[in-house]
């Protein structure tokens, strides 16, 4: 027997995830944090330390001075991979340190 008002689990969890929309920003970017070593491969997630957000900035703290440099040459095209990952544009900077 189903209910009148029965809605998908699919359905269910986006009107919670629109309803509730800091909560959509801190899963998307756990999903940007989590898919840094995915995205960029194993190479570059070896000398990754520690990642985190702040105010909409990735800190993403490197062991590799010249992983550094080479990482924020193309600054901008990892914004938009990671955005693309975590389907929300959540990353506006980062900060290599």
């Amino acid at each position: 027997m189903q209910k009148k008002n029965a809605q998908s689990l699919s359905e269910a969890l986006s009107d919670f995830f629109n309803e509730n929309s800091a909560l959509k920003i801190k899963m998307s970017q756990q999903r940007v944090i989590r898919g840094w070593s995915e995205l960029l491969g194993e190479g570059i997630a070896k000398y990754t330390g520690n990642l985190y957000f702040n105010r909409g900035t990735l800190y993403v703290h490197l062991t590799s001075a010249v992983l550094r440099a080479e990482l924020m040459m193309s600054k901008e095209e990892l914004i938009k991979k990671l955005n693309d990952h975590a389907g929300v544009p959540v990353v506006h900077d980062i900060m290599f340190r």
